[in-house]
């Protein structure tokens, strides 16, 4: 925790800024609604005095940071959401989690509003008892998929199997293997991508393999169709991962130039345009998590899931080739 209030003093280069965007700008760690609710609070001040998140500095302010939010207390509620249960038994679950689903609220969160429609909410709805080892707000989520994401989710159901499971993750024992498509060719059909990752200080929501202090990172791909199609080049992938980083398969796809069809954060066109022809992109990614392989973190047996294309995948891949 830093030590407040924090001072910091305005230069003629930032004359003209909103004072969030700069404040987010010099507290890369922070994100920018996190400031926002700074300035709402009456915890950051301008020569002494409170001022509104759209102030627009002059240069030679004197800001000053009185203290860390005031969060409201944040759990997750049962809430009757289908699932796709692929595999249960006293010890663990796996789902198939659809796309558009975020797997548990996100810091800030309110129960009123991003609380609601998570996978955690759904798990406590359908099981009688989950982990606890991840909180109130991660009860049983041993690992995570991104929200546009679908695919296979491991759910601990106890305690003693959640330690059990997350022991394999970190020793990279549990194997999970995606389905991607991306613009263009890749130059190789098989290559591992071993660029660390981080979070863009600009663009909170982003993370980048071009900052610095990034964490480790290795992705496998292979190239197992490679389409021509009137409205460009295009390449369906196997993905594995020996490291699960925040977007690690989005942003190392797209740190090579071939970001994942429909991931405009990571560069892809949010509409695809051939000569003669126009084909609407997705409304999610094209990645999917197809196959997770790990051990019984009671009976030591090895199990193996599979999980096929989601209709909307499969019917835009048919598109492309026709």
């Amino acid at each position: 925790m830093p030590d407040y209030p924090i001072t910091l003093i305005t230069s003629s280069d930032a004359a003209a800024k909103r004072l969030d965007q700069f404040l987010s700008a010099q507290l890369a760690e922070t994100s920018r609604a996190r400031i926002q609710q700074l300035i709402a609070e009456e915890k950051i001040l301008v020569n002494d005095a409170p001022a509104k998140a759209s102030f627009r500095l002059r240069g030679n302010e004197t800001i000053t940071i009185l203290g860390e939010p005031q969060l409201a207390p944040l759990r997750a509620i049962p809430e009757e959401i289908p699932l796709d249960i692929v595999y249960e038994d006293a010890d663990l679950a796996v789902i198939n989690k659809p796309a558009g689903m975020m797997v548990h609220a996100g810091a800030g969160a309110t129960e009123s509003a991003r609380n609601k429609g998570t996978l955690v909410n759904a798990l406590l709805h359908h099981f009688n008892q989950l982990s606890s080892v991840g909180g109130e707000l991660r009860p049983g989520i041993v690992h995570r998929l991104d929200k546009e994401t679908s695919g296979l989710i491991l759910v601990a159901k106890n305690d003693e199997a959640h330690r059990r499971l997350a022991a394999q993750f970190s020793k990279r024992d549990v194997k999970k293997t995606y389905i991607a498509l991306v613009h263009g060719w890749p130059k190789q059909d098989r290559a591992t991508i071993r660029t660390p990752i981080a979070r863009d200080a600009v663009r909170r929501t982003r993370m980048t393999t071009r900052g610095h202090g990034g964490r480790d990172a290795i992705t496998h791909y292979t190239v197992t169709r490679r389409i021509d199609s009137a409205i460009g080049k295009f390449a369906l992938l196997e993905v594995k991962i020996d490291t699960g980083r925040t977007h690690q398969i989005r942003v190392h796809l797209s740190s090579l130039g071939h970001p994942i069809v429909g991931d405009a954060l990571y560069g892809a066109p949010r509409e695809l345009r051939g000569k003669n022809t126009t084909l609407a992109i997705l409304s999610r990614n094209f990645l999917h998590a197809a196959n997770l392989q790990l051990v019984h973190p009671r009976s030591n047996e090895s199990l193996e899931f599979f999980a096929a294309l989601p209709l909307e995948l499969q019917d835009f891949l048919n598109k492309l080739s026709s």
